[in-house]
């Protein structure tokens, strides 16, 4: 594999610390079954927001339009 720096002079450092990155995701992918699904990324779940509803029309509506925690 070969990877190209397009913009920027990135130090040594930084360099390195990118390409750990890149390095433990392909790790963690290759530990993955065979056709298995990738963890669940409850932050992007549809259903979070659709378990409390639709928010109400009022002076205070625009408050309960964020994503819940």
């Amino acid at each position: 594999m070969t990877i190209k720096v397009l913009r920027g002079n990135p130090t040594p450092e930084e360099l390195a610390a990118a390409l750990a990155v890149v390095r433990a995701r392909a790790v963690a992918a290759a530990a993955l079954p065979s056709g298995a699904p990738g963890p669940h990324d409850s932050w992007a779940d549809p259903s979070r927001i659709a378990a409390q509803g639709v928010p109400r029309p009022g002076p205070a509506a625009w408050a309960r339009t964020y994503w819940p925690a």
